[in-house]
């Protein structure tokens, strides 16, 4: 199902300010990786934020996002502040791993490898 228009804008609004919040935490920069919100999806009744993570050269992206989830409640309390005049209810939180740019990454090698013929 498609989501409605309040749910793309309440979406965008918390991708806004989650970015915001781990820029200002220092969550961007981490382990000599970076780390971005690549998408928000809210559910329909906009109760849970589904938080997808892109993560560029971090060395351990399973501790971080297990790091990530153990501040859930931090995380929720700063958005709270910062979105109470917008929303009627702070939504739940929930990181993910957006696994895109991988995916991406190994489709290109994979026909690279198939534009190498043996024999050629």
């Amino acid at each position: 199902m498609e989501e409605s228009k309040r749910q793309k804008q309440v979406g965008q609004l918390v991708l806004h300010e989650m970015s915001d919040i781990f820029l200002r935490e220092g969550m961007n920069m981490v382990d000599g990786g970076m780390l971005s919100i690549s998408k928000v999806a809210m559910t329909p009744d906009l109760m849970e934020a589904r938080i997808y993570l892109s993560l560029f050269q971090v060395k351990e992206p399973e501790a971080l996002l297990k790091e990530i989830k153990a501040r859930t409640g931090e995380w929720r309390k700063l958005l709270g502040h910062r979105v109470k005049n917008q929303l009627r209810r702070i939504p739940e939180l929930h990181f993910f791993i957006d696994d895109t740019l991988d995916y991406v990454f190994h489709m290109e090698e994979v026909f690279k490898k198939m534009q190498q013929k043996p024999g050629s």
